[in-house]
């Protein structure tokens, strides 16, 4: 039982990280960092779901599989057949501050064990540090989910946004066949292969290859143009704002405030990844925590304008859709705004891909490492020092499936996934904080343990807002994952430790 909780020290961690045939090359300031984080957070999200989240949704469950944890627990499965999600209303952009303030309780934590940990794995090696290998391995198999699941949907997402943009922009229509999954919601489509959304992710895969400070330089021009066109919606909008739309702020009183900001946190996963490159940094213990709360900082500043700014243009009533600004903007007659938007938002689409296949490489790579995954997934190249053939797997491993299947109806995985290594990490801090307490902390967590623990708390709250079904496909993506330990990777990483 001991050697499931093993640990390593953090100056075994990062001694191996400093192994010249496992180095990684340290080419990241504070700016490629919060372009880093940026190009993650900022995609197509906010162009969604704040629509959904300002107006509401009503869902009607044909299983108690659909309906939230909390309301199973608060209600009963007898009284989740039908729920309506009241929207926020105006009040969105409070929404967005609320969900802000939850997602700044754990990038204070990851910030502290960055500034500490400066080396590659994210929440799965300041596991490894603190709360044992065991605990490591499901995050870091959890970190492996989340990226996955996430590019799949957001690859998916992009082949047919891709689709509306050749129709609307340049008047082309694609071929369904090659631009629709084959198979959607266990059914067949009678599409081939979605080619598109394969090939963003093999270009993006190569060029990770290639090297960290070109896809960090690919990113930061990407960022530079959704961010672009976030600014261009709001200033090039806003004279249309009636103030009258802003009235009532709060139709759904402060429930609907709260139901929107859940809705909304999705639009905030993401900012976890800048800790990612805690190990390509060439001052990780100052740059790191940069990074992650300026990410976290500027997407606040940006997401409340353009709330404000599209529910002061139409009646938030109206905003229940797949695309409400791009909507907005048509019904208003703007069509070049709207035509620069649709464009910032499919470049957001590609750069967050990018981000998360960045990170989703390095959580192997710090796995392999450790001897818990095989070995050659930690193999740097000669030229371009990056942990190729873990890249190339990645890229794989997300881009077949994305090719295959609709994947937006696992987007709950992704979530869960996040708040459960949040938790973790906010754990980690206290830990720490316990176990080594003199040890120098570039940044350190205010008001430590109430951070911490607010943290841990209002992330397990929302989990309980995701739906039964999300948590069983988690707990059995868990249970492969512990199998998988204990038949192989527990033994490899036995000799890692002295006898």
């Amino acid at each position: 039982m001991n050697s499931l909780f093993r640990t390593k020290s953090i100056q075994e961690l990062i001694a191996a990280s400093e192994e010249p045939h496992a180095r990684l090359a340290k080419s990241l300031g504070p700016w490629s960092l919060i372009a880093l984080g940026l190009g993650a957070v900022i995609g197509s999200g906010i162009f969604v779901l704040s629509g959904t989240a300002a107006a509401g949704e009503t869902m009607n469950f044909n299983s108690v599989l659909h309906a939230p944890v909390l309301d199973l627990l608060l209600y009963g499965p007898d009284a989740v057949s039908t729920i309506g999600r009241p929207g926020a209303g105006p009040a969105i952009s409070l929404s967005f501050l609320l969900t802000a303030i939850v997602c700044a309780f754990s990038a204070l934590c990851f910030a502290e064990l960055a500034s500490m940990i400066p080396v590659s794995g994210s929440a799965y090696t300041y596991s490894y540090a603190t709360l044992g290998e065991i605990v490591a391995w499901i995050i870091g198999w959890d970190l492996i989910l989340e990226y996955a699941v996430s590019n799949m949907a957001v690859a998916v997402g992009f082949s047919a946004y891709l689709a509306d943009v050749f129709d609307s922009v340049f008047g082309v229509t694609l071929p369904m066949e090659l631009t629709t999954p084959p198979f959607a919601s266990g059914t067949a489509t009678g599409a081939w292969f979605n080619l598109p959304a394969f090939l963003v992710l093999m270009v993006l895969t190569w060029l990770l290859v290639r090297g960290v400070r070109e896809s960090a330089r690919t990113n930061n021009i990407m960022v530079a143009i959704k961010v672009g066109a976030v600014l261009v919606f709001i200033f090039g909008a806003v004279d249309a704002v009636n103030p009258s739309n802003w009235s009532p702020y709060m139709p759904n009183g402060f429930t609907g405030v709260i139901t929107g900001a859940a809705i909304v946190f999705f639009t905030y996963i993401g900012f976890d990844s800048v800790s990612t490159a805690s190990e390509e940094c060439t001052n990780p213990k100052r740059d790191v925590p940069i990074g992650i709360i300026g990410t976290l900082l500027i997407c606040t500043v940006l997401y409340v304008g353009v709330a404000a700014v599209l529910t002061g243009i139409v009646d938030w009533r109206t905003l229940s859709n797949a695309a409400p600004v791009a909507n907005a903007l048509k019904d208003l007659g703007y069509h070049n705004v709207r035509r620069i938007v649709s464009i910032g938002a499919l470049i957001g689409m590609i750069s967050s891909l990018l981000v998360f296949q960045y990170g989703q490489a390095r959580v192997w790579f710090a796995m392999s490492r450790d001897r818990l995954m095989p070995g050659a997934f930690s193999r740097v190249h000669a030229k371009y020092k990056t942990p190729h053939i873990s890249t190339w797997v990645a890229g794989l491993f997300v881009g077949i499936p994305a090719g295959i299947w609709d994947i937006g109806t696992f987007a709950d995985l992704s979530s869960i996934g996040t708040l459960f290594a949040f938790v973790l990490v906010a754990a980690g801090v206290l830990v720490l904080r316990k176990r080594d307490p003199d040890r120098p902390r570039r940044f350190r967590v205010p008001f430590s343990p109430v951070v911490p623990i607010l943290s841990i708390l209002t992330c397990l709250i929302l989990m309980m807002g995701l739906p039964l079904e999300a948590w069983l496909r988690f707990v059995i993506w868990l249970v492969i994952g512990l199998v998988i330990y204990f038949v192989w990777g527990r033994k490899r990483a036995d000799a890692t430790f002295p006898a």
